[in-house]
């Protein structure tokens, strides 16, 4: 069985690979396709960067306490694993008003957002206490409740969910 020590250097390490991937996309795209919104509606991949950034700056602030969003658990609630809270996530999601990006975002602006979201959440994971981890959850609406300790998992999945639709974004700017 995996340690809590190990179990975080390894969603750190998946949370960084998956965030490098991002940044790169976000950086190699031109000045003008990050901007351009796609054809039929959506966000721009700039948008979808501050939408990382901002998402990933509240999991900092809620592991950290530096939030109150974070609640301990009811006695007795047992916290869901990742693999019980990954079945649950719908293929489609819409972002609540707090989360969703403005009009206009530069990229440069949104590089710096994610780093310092970066190094924010990293802190946060790596000083997150195992007692704090399994004993206080976060609720959102459509996941339910998540422990702490579950919070660097679906960061990590929610920068991959959104660097595939940064590529499509992007991919489909291209093909127009």
């Amino acid at each position: 069985m995996e340690s809590y020590s190990d179990h975080v250097s390894r969603v750190r390490a998946g949370y960084k690979e998956a965030r490098e991937r991002f940044a790169a996309r976000l950086r190699q795209a031109s000045d003008a396709d990050v901007h351009r919104v796609p054809p039929g509606g959506g966000w721009s991949a700039a948008q979808i960067g501050w939408h990382v950034a901002t998402v990933d700056a509240f999991f900092a602030a809620a592991l950290s306490g530096a939030s109150p969003a974070a609640k301990p658990l009811a006695d007795g609630e047992r916290a869901r694993t990742w693999a019980e809270i990954v079945v649950t996530i719908p293929d489609r999601l819409e972002a609540g008003k707090r989360v969703q990006p403005p009009d206009v975002v530069k990229r440069d602006e949104v590089l710096a957002s994610l780093a310092e979201s970066e190094r924010n959440l990293d802190a946060a994971l790596a000083a997150l206490s195992e007692a704090r981890a399994a004993d206080f959850a976060i609720t959102h609406p459509v996941l339910g409740t998540v422990a702490l300790g579950q919070v660097g998992e679906w960061a990590t999945a929610h920068v991959i969910r959104h660097n595939a639709q940064a590529k499509r974004v992007l991919a489909e700017i291209a093909a127009t």
